[in-house]
């Protein structure tokens, strides 16, 4: 029975033999300076720099991306001269020039300066938000050191009280609202407010990403209403009592979180945080029952990394929330955010069942799982809520889902309507129909979005053009060029051995980019094919 459930699985994931064959051509936009380790020591040693977004100004009047490096550096990267400027570093660590001393970043995959977006009213208020995660334990202040950035002025700066999440902690990541006097500067000037800290129980599986309705207008009641994704911080994994943590709703991590940043935003519509630094939305699923967070959105996620909004204004139906969610050891997945769900984990794995040995096997007959509200009471059952795409941890396939994007550009007429994705250490690049995404969303386990595997048609900074079948053998020769003393590409992997460790980004534009950890560059994806 597992393995036929597996084989459905994969027969559901496989290319549709109608689908167009889509070769993507990618060209080098910038290589970003080098944050990597070399002394053998680090988990992390080899990645050259860890680019982990880039977002466009908002305004685009000044014509300047960011950039961030989970090293430290939030870069200022002028798409005009392709000119870098470190407009904050976050790490202070050990004598280094940066804001944070208890900054961690050495050991984990996604870990130290996580992400960064922009306010959507950014153009008037000089707002935007970061993650980052700290190690308690570390030595040296909780409080930001601006000795290095004296534009920023910390006089006002408090830390918040964090929220505790069940079990052992090893970590905290540490959500801040900061508020430039002048967004027009190349260094950050103006004050920073601290908005929430949440335990993690371990070095992975952080807050990863967080995102607006770009729908919502001046007026509405989502406008300005913060999408977070927190992941479980490694705890639905674990053989202990913190396995459930994801599934309960007395905490945050293994969630989206839904919150209003601005205090004095929609407060007809919403609730004071308990820190009070925040509004929680009164209309939030589980804003009145008893015991739960009322942050929640939906929950029963392992590493919800990447989150996209597909806007389609001729059709609000359409517009959805989707998550691309890190898996175990099996699955790695797609899933459409709604809200109130469950996603199942750490009980479900992709559309299989997970055992307490973290081993898939088949749903049971009655697919209900219980609503969990602490260690010990819960409140009903309900049916989880399963993937529109996945894909599995074997050849052809990889170890760890990347960011995902529809496309809503209009300079690759090919790309339009297609939900394009990639694995992080085997750089394999796919895409699926987004109309197919929505049908598969039907409520039957079974049901998934046909996959198709991209090529890319790469142009060489020393002349000519190649066709490869995944982005490794890219990122693998540049890795190299720029001084690797790796035989091959660094960090380590099940499927793929290394890790080429790419991502997806996106322009005001809607058009994509490719950012890569190993040789820390950022491509763009300039054209398309289609046969």
């Amino acid at each position: 029975m597992k393995k036929l459930c597996w084989l459905l699985a994969v027969a559901s994931v496989s290319a549709a033999p109608e689908a167009p064959q889509i070769t993507l051509e990618v060209k080098d936009y910038a290589s970003m300076p080098i944050t990597g380790f070399w002394d053998g020591k680090s988990q992390l040693n080899g990645l050259l720099a860890r680019v982990n977004f880039l977002r466009e100004e908002p305004g685009g009047g000044r014509g300047r991306f960011f950039v961030n490096d989970l090293n430290g550096p939030l870069y200022i990267l002028d798409k005009t001269s392709r000119k870098l400027t470190t407009y904050l570093d976050f790490n202070g660590r050990e004598g280094r020039k940066g804001i944070f001393h208890k900054l961690t970043y050495e050991a984990g995959w996604g870990n130290g300066f996580i992400n960064f977006t922009f306010d959507p009213d950014y153009t008037h208020n000089g707002k935007f938000y970061t993650i980052h995660l700290e190690d308690p334990a570390l030595p040296g202040s909780i409080l930001p050191d601006n000795a290095a950035f004296p534009g920023f002025n910390t006089s006002g700066y408090t830390v918040s009280r964090a929220i505790p999440t069940p079990g052992p902690i090893e970590r905290e990541a540490v959500l801040i609202e900061w508020t430039d006097a002048n967004p027009s500067n190349s260094t950050f000037e103006g004050t920073a407010r601290e908005i929430m800290r949440v335990q993690l129980n371990t070095r992975i599986h952080p807050m990863g990403d967080f995102i607006f309705n770009p729908l919502a207008r001046p007026g509405d009641p989502d406008w300005r209403v913060m999408y977070i994704s927190c992941g479980d911080g490694g705890a639905g994994e674990a053989k202990t009592a913190i396995r459930s943590n994801p599934q309960r709703l007395d905490t945050l991590v293994g969630k989206i979180l839904r919150i209003i940043p601005g205090i004095e935003d929609h407060k007809d519509i919403s609730t004071l945080s308990e820190n009070g630094r925040y509004r929680i939305p009164n209309d939030n699923p589980f804003a009145s029952k008893a015991g739960a967070r009322k942050e929640i959105w939906a929950y029963g996620l392992r590493n919800p990394s990447r989150l996209s909004w597909n806007v389609d204004s001729d059709n609000p139906k359409n517009n959805q929330l989707v998550a691309d969610v890190v898996g175990l050891h099996t699955w790695e997945t797609v899933v459409i955010i709604h809200k109130g769900a469950n996603y199942g984990y750490s009980l479900r794995e992709g559309n299989e069942a997970l055992g307490q040995d973290n081993k898939t096997g088949p749903l049971p007959d009655n697919d209900r799982i219980p609503v969990q509200l602490d260690e010990t009471t819960t409140a009903g059952t309900v049916v989880p809520t399963y993937p529109v795409v996945q894909y599995g941890h074997v050849k052809g396939g990889g170890d760890a889902i990347g960011s995902g994007y529809v496309y809503c550009g209009k300079a690759i007429p090919a790309l339009r309507g297609k939900y394009l994705f990639g694995d992080i250490t085997t750089g394999n690049l796919w895409y699926a129909d987004y109309q197919e995404m929505l049908a598969a969303d039907d409520g039957d386990p079974q049901t998934m979005a046909p996959m198709h595997l991209l090529k890319i048609l790469w142009s060489k900074p020393e002349g000519g053009s190649e066709v490869y079948s995944s982005m490794a053998p890219i990122t693998e020769a540049v890795y190299h060029a720029r001084g690797s003393r790796s035989p091959g590409l660094p960090g380590a992997a099940a499927v793929a051995g290394g890790r080429s460790d790419i991502h997806f980004s996106v322009d005001a534009d809607g058009e994509l980019y490719i950012l890569s950890k190993s040789d820390g560059v950022i491509r763009r994806v300039v054209g398309a094919t289609s046969k």
